[in-house]
């Protein structure tokens, strides 16, 4: 992306050069759209839940966003010959079961061969452009609450592996299944302005990126991070190639107050798929935020610039 020319049009609210999860782009003074694309190779053996993941993970970025998934448009690449048909139909309708559950309208796509089956879409919404939540706007006093448990990719290592529980795995499609609807919805009712969603670089990765944008310092308790049943037990075996490159990227950047245990430490780097929101909540609406959203957890708080971007406590 480094090589794209930079944007020029006023209209263009948020766009490649900011290290958010879409781009923005403003039709008038109360609405803008948001537009993002993501696709990638299956991380479980059902296609239907593949298909349902791969929906989730498109949508979650327009949520991150503060946005609301509008339309979508299927990327699939799928094998000439030697892949069942009804796998991939059956990748097409989860997906689009999961768009329906999320109101966004599926307008087509297009496919090609490939060696590899990869899915995903781009997915268009619409967000009021004085209420787009964007990586930029943490401040200081901010509480850090992140909307589903990691693991996600340790256990996707252990299933290729053949070593991971169907109990575990369960567990963990339940996670990548779910959309990130409610929680960017409590997050605009709770005054958050910025937010992200936890992906391919991990909680530290996008946590970093957050913190520069922001001109802040985030601090993370690793003892109150919400983990996937197992993933503590798989993490220190079962570690992807991306969990290692986030780890030489990103760990330079940490500065540790206290060491966790090894098996933490790398789920820390561990990249997500449909992971959650990591939302910056004024700290007097934090509370009443958490308890409209179950599943998340309080992880630490934002503090004011330290030497280094990312405290672990």
């Amino acid at each position: 992306m480094g090589a794209l020319p930079p944007t020029s049009d006023p209209r263009v609210l948020v766009d490649y050069t900011s290290g958010d999860d879409a781009g923005v782009f403003r039709l008038d003074e109360t609405t803008a759209l948001v537009q993002t694309v993501d696709f990638f190779t299956p991380v479980v053996d059902d296609p239907e839940a593949f298909g349902a993941i791969a929906a989730a993970n498109a949508l979650s970025d327009v949520y991150a966003m503060g946005g609301r998934p509008l339309t979508a448009l299927a990327i699939a690449a799928f094998p000439e010959a030697d892949f069942p048909g009804e796998w991939a139909a059956a990748i097409v309708r989860g997906g689009a079961d999961k768009l329906r559950e999320a109101g966004c309208a599926l307008l087509g796509g297009h496919t090609i061969r490939d060696p590899e089956v990869k899915f995903g879409y781009a997915v268009t919404g619409l967000v009021d452009p004085r209420r787009v939540l964007t990586i930029a706007r943490g401040r200081a006093g901010d509480i850090l609450v992140l909307t589903k448990p990691l693991g996600t990719g340790v256990i996707a290592t252990a299933l290729k592996a053949g070593r991971a529980g169907a109990s575990e795995v369960a567990a963990a499609t339940r996670a990548m299944t779910a959309l990130n609807r409610e929680a960017a919805s409590a997050a605009l009712r709770h005054g958050v302005e910025a937010a992200t969603d936890v992906t391919g670089f991990g909680l530290v990765g996008h946590a970093l990126n957050v913190a520069r944008a922001s001109g802040v310092t985030l601090e993370i308790r690793a003892r109150q991070l919400p983990l996937l049943p197992g993933a503590l037990e798989l993490a220190e075996r079962f570690q992807a190639a991306g969990l290692k490159a986030n780890r030489r990227q990103f760990e330079p950047d940490l500065e540790y107050g206290e060491e966790p245990g090894e098996a933490t430490r790398a789920l820390l780097f561990d990249p997500q798929t449909s992971g959650g929101l990591l939302l910056l909540v004024p700290e007097a609406a934090s509370a009443s935020l958490l308890s409209e959203l179950p599943g998340a957890r309080e992880i630490g708080r934002v503090v004011d610039p330290r030497p280094r971007p990312i405290l672990i406590r």
